[in-house]
């Protein structure tokens, strides 16, 4: 009787068990033929994982930060599936989003409003005050999945007068983990790096701080925000040894955070910068230098 008791438990637990959906087909056009194409890493153990096994490791986290390659529609396409998987396992707290600033709250819980009481506003790219320089169409689909949403859809960047204010008088920064010369010397190569070289060194230090203070204000939205929550933003932002998880240590939250990076195939990613990667397919290289040199 009581191995019956038993078996009838686990066939309960089998069928309450939710079955993730398949992933979206790839769009993006390149790194199709690469060997890591497709594969889910737990990085900490070099384990692969179906996609179903990523979200249950993920669905108990109180804090999921999600990096992206910003112009792949294919990371745009996997955090979508990501929230309805995730929200099929336990209910979703909050989404927090780079992409938005502090200025636009009000219209997105206006939106959020709207679309609840099933009224969503025509035109959500005018409607939020939506910025030009996130492309809306690989951003658009995510952003009205979430104004439909029973939870908030918050932002987690800094408006544009508070990074002014930055460059004109840069902030101290509190903390270890953020503020040693490795952490900052890293920041600041990679400053260099993305400008191609072409960046007056007395524009560095301003411009580590505006990095910095993002990455702050991107930790303490995701320490106010309801759980469980989850961050969209760029890949580096939500690097363990570099971003976020850095000044969440040191705002007194170093546990319950999970990062999962998704990086096109080819792309280094290690245990030190995620607990978890999804590679992808890529988009064509592009010469940014070349138009910053024009």
């Amino acid at each position: 009787m009581r191995i019956l008791l038993l078996c009838l438990f686990s066939l309960l637990a089998a069928c309450q068990s939710h079955q993730a959906a398949a992933p979206p087909a790839p769009i993006a056009p390149q790194g199709r033929d690469h060997t890591d194409f497709g594969v889910i890493r737990e990085l900490a153990t070099g384990r692969a994982l179906t996609p179903q096994e990523l979200v249950e490791h993920l669905a108990g986290a109180p804090r999921v930060l999600v990096g992206e390659q910003h112009d792949n529609p294919d990371h745009h396409a996997l955090q979508l599936w990501l929230l309805r998987e995730l929200a099929a396992q336990r209910p979703q707290g909050s989404l927090l989003m780079e992409m938005l600033n502090p200025d636009q709250q009000a219209r997105v819980d206006a939106a959020q409003a709207a679309s609840r009481a099933g009224q969503p506003p025509a035109d959500p790219y005018q409607a939020l005050a939506w910025q030009a320089n996130w492309d809306w169409g690989v951003y658009g689909a995510v952003v009205n999945y979430a104004l439909r949403q029973p939870y908030p859809l918050l932002a987690a960047n800094l408006d544009r007068s508070q990074i002014l204010q930055i460059y004109q008088q840069r902030p101290t920064l509190s903390g270890e983990a953020s503020t040693t010369p490795q952490v900052q010397a890293t920041l600041l190569d990679d400053i260099r790096g993305s400008h191609c070289g072409l960046l007056p060194e007395a524009l560095l230090p301003a411009m580590l701080a505006v990095q910095q203070q993002r990455d702050r204000r991107m930790a303490e939205r995701l320490l106010a925000a309801p759980t469980p929550a989850l961050l969209l933003a760029g890949a580096f932002h939500v690097r363990k040894d570099l971003g976020v998880p850095l000044h969440l240590k040191d705002l007194g939250a170093a546990q319950g955070n999970v990062v999962l990076v998704l990086a096109e195939a080819g792309k280094t990613v290690s245990a030190e910068n995620a607990d978890y990667v999804w590679y992808t397919a890529a988009q064509p290289e592009q010469d940014h230098c070349a138009q910053l040199r024009q």
